[in-house]
């Protein structure tokens, strides 16, 4: 209940979206072409970019909208003959930049939200998937679920359901990484290795059908590996070696980031926490821990 002489608060309209610890899976998918399709499978995690608009609100100052996000705002007014009201942008991300957690996808599905809130708009996820081509290479998180999705063509190739989910803990090794620039490495770790890439999204699908964790797990396991050959982690080697002692179920890697770290398809006690972090602290790295995937 407001007070007399107290204004009533501003109205604000808000878009969130998840974002990524690289992918459970990313390698060739051909379509009859000389050259494969970028083909991946996204792992969330729960950690997000927001993005806030308070309507009426005076702006001050620079827009607090990254490039790409501004460039999806722009076009999506465009598309819908729209123009926005008075009012201000506020953003906030949990998502490191450069590092594989799908930053700047997230960004512009965050900002496509607000704005799909702001006009009283049903959301569209053909209008996402159409904002992004136009801007990026992406991540499946605007869907929700995870999926078979092919980055380039911005398609998805198969819906894979909330069914499973993991407890990690991962580091980040120093440095970013520019996805446009190594995906010419990644093309040629394809053709090197397409019969393995096959086989290990082939695993992985089936565990997927069958809703087992381990199986899921291990397939991402052979990704990580595989992803070696184009975008190598100085700590892998030894990540892989202790994968049994900790009991982990599998190995994921941001394969176009810095991101690695172990599946666990149940929550680590305190004393395996404890473990956990000590053994990446002697790598040179803090440890985190993040619940990924749904389930």
């Amino acid at each position: 209940m407001l007070t007399p002489g107290q204004a009533p608060p501003r109205r604000t309209s808000s878009g969130v979206c998840q974002g990524t610890l690289g992918e459970l899976f990313q390698g060739p998918l051909w379509h009859g072409g000389a050259e494969p399709d970028v083909a991946l499978v996204s792992f969330p995690v729960e950690r997000y970019s927001f993005v806030h608009f308070t309507h009426g609100a005076e702006a001050v100052g620079a827009p607090p909208l990254g490039a790409k996000a501004a460039k999806a705002a722009d076009l999506f007014l465009e598309h819908y003959g729209l123009t926005l009201p008075p009012g201000r942008f506020g953003v906030h991300s949990d998502l490191r930049v450069g590092v594989g957690m799908a930053s700047s996808t997230a960004d512009i599905v965050a900002t496509l939200r607000c704005l799909f809130q702001i006009f009283a708009l049903p959301y569209d996820p053909d209008t996402v998937t159409g904002v992004l081509s136009a801007i990026e290479r992406s991540d499946s998180v605007f869907l929700d679920e995870y999926a078979l999705y092919l980055s380039g063509r911005h398609r998805v190739v198969r819906r894979l359901g909330t069914a499973i989910g993991f407890h990690t803990a991962f580091v980040t090794e120093p440095g970013s990484v520019d996805t446009a620039a190594v995906t010419p490495l990644l093309l040629r770790a394809y053709r090197t290795h397409a019969a393995e890439y096959e086989r290990c999204l082939t695993d992985l699908l089936k565990g997927f059908a069958a809703t087992d964790p381990a199986a899921v797990a291990r397939a991402a396991t052979t990704s990580a590996r595989l992803s070696q050959e184009a975008l190598p982690k100085e700590a892998f080697g030894p990540v892989l070696a202790h994968r049994e002692a900790f009991g982990a179920d599998g190995v994921f890697v941001a394969h176009t980031g810095s991101l690695i770290g172990y599946l666990f398809s149940r929550r680590p006690g305190p004393a395996l926490r404890d473990e956990l972090s000590a053994f990446f602290h002697s790598l040179g790295h803090q440890c985190s821990f993040a619940q990924g995937g749904y389930g």
